[in-house]
């Protein structure tokens, strides 16, 4: 009590600013890092649909070892009667015991190896109970050297000409491999996903993918500070619906909308958007992606914000900067203690230290940054991308601005309903569809 309150974090008699960390010589405590998390359970599910599709292709190949099979013996008893027209008294029965047994087919011998013996038995009764004559025997044996000889100059032609065959159709099959994924499996007029995305669906099935086409979209100057053009994939499309992994087009796209919408709130001074796909990872060096950030805060009036989904790698996560206040706030779906990633920070930290440069603002500190930890947590491990757009609407809807507040530490953290996912995708969808031909 003769003490008074004690104040974490701080060592007595020492002096101010002396924490028990420094004072001690305490090892720095480790950070769980969550992104490390996350790519592994990313892993195991790429493991997993890797194994599905590899036995598909397996289940595949069966099917058409099977079909191959019967056009061989098609073409074999096509040979055959060739045969029985160039070589007088030819008989095609007595080779069908041997094409049987075949030695490049060991399976094949084991399976009618009992039946080859017994019609050979046959055949050989046959010839004494038609009283054949050795020299008649003979010369069938001569005939039956001859043609086996053909038949294995041809046999190797065939087997020359079905190694071609399977390496075109395996090209082929790589080349078309995304598309079928596209399309194949799925029935968008059963699942449960909005109208105007059921349309968009229907129209790439009949449209874009027969016709090899894509949908060309151009974003305006004021969206992202450059006009620059963008095209929506069949696949884009495919993902959406089937509420998978999204890529930065799809949230490009999505943020042209809500650029709309800013526009009819006369809210478009008070929001900026910074273009995904030109700051996220492997879009560039850091000192490029920083210079394509400040150029866009140096288009501010001061208490602007400016919305920037990143992606590290495989997450989506939002960043909100507030050039004038030296401030970003971390926004991430994902659940527990998260922590901003480092290329991220310098990323922003270089560009508003040119901010600072460019309006000559002397004595600046580092910049703040505050984690929001208070925002809705996704389900699972795909919808972040899903629930960054949500974030991003969530804000822009409420005309004072007052996300800090909304998203603080202790808030509700329970997921968004799918209702509230769903209307994203709807709006998405019904964009998207304004560009259909």
């Amino acid at each position: 009590m003769a003490l008074g309150p004690v104040h974490p974090g701080r060592v007595r008699g020492v002096g101010a600013g002396i924490s028990p960390r420094q004072y001690f010589n305490l090892p720095k405590p480790e950070r769980m890092n969550f992104n490390d998390r996350v790519k592994e359970s990313l892993r195991v599910l790429l493991q997993e649909e890797t194994k599905k599709m590899e036995a598909k292709a397996r289940e595949e190949a069966l099917r058409m070892e099977a079909r191959t099979k019967q056009l061989v013996e098609a073409e074999r008893e096509h040979f055959l009667s060739q045969l029985s027209q160039l070589i007088p008294n030819f008989d095609p029965s007595m080779l069908k015991p041997r094409i049987s047994q075949s030695p490049k087919n060991p399976m094949s011998d084991k399976a009618s190896c009992s039946g080859g013996d017994a019609r050979s038995l046959q055949f050989e009764d046959d010839t004494a109970k038609n009283g054949e004559h050795k020299g008649e025997k003979k010369k069938k044996d001569e005939q039956e050297e001859e043609v086996k000889k053909v038949e294995e100059k041809e046999e190797e032609k065939k087997d020359e000409e079905k190694k071609e065959e399977k390496q075109d159709e395996k090209e082929k099959e790589d080349e078309e491999k995304h598309d079928d994924k596209v399309i194949e499996g799925v029935d968008y007029s059963n699942m449960e996903v909005p109208s105007s995305l059921k349309s968009l669906c229907s129209y790439m099935e009949m449209t874009l993918v027969p016709q090899d086409k894509i949908m060309n979209f151009t974003i305006d100057k004021e969206v992202f500070g450059v006009e620059r053009d963008t095209f929506v994939l069949p696949e884009d499309i495919t993902q959406f619906a089937g509420m998978e992994e999204i890529g930065a087009t799809v949230v490009a796209v999505y943020m042209r909308y809500l650029h709309d919408l800013l526009k009819e709130a006369n809210m478009r001074s008070m929001v900026g958007f910074i273009d995904p796909t030109t700051v996220s990872a492997n879009s560039g060096t850091i000192t490029d992606r920083s210079r394509l950030v400040a150029r866009r805060l140096q288009k501010t009036d001061g208490e602007q914000i400016f919305m920037m989904p990143y992606n590290p790698g495989r997450h989506w996560v939002l960043l909100i900067v507030r050039a004038k206040r030296e401030t970003v706030y971390f926004l991430d779906p994902l659940p527990g203690n998260r922590v901003v990633d480092e290329e991220a920070k310098n990323i922003v930290n270089s560009a508003i230290k040119i901010y600072n440069s460019h309006i000559a603002r002397q004595g600046h500190k580092a910049p703040i940054w505050k984690t929001l930890s208070g925002t809705p947590k996704q389900p699972s491990s795909v919808e972040c991308g899903y629930y960054v757009m949500r974030f991003m609407r969530d804000i822009i809807m409420d005309p004072s601005l007052a996300f800090e507040k909304k998203y603080a530490k202790g808030n509700d953290e329970a997921s968004y309903p799918q209702e509230a996912i769903d209307e994203v995708r709807k709006e998405w969808a019904e964009f998207v569809c304004l560009h259909m031909e």
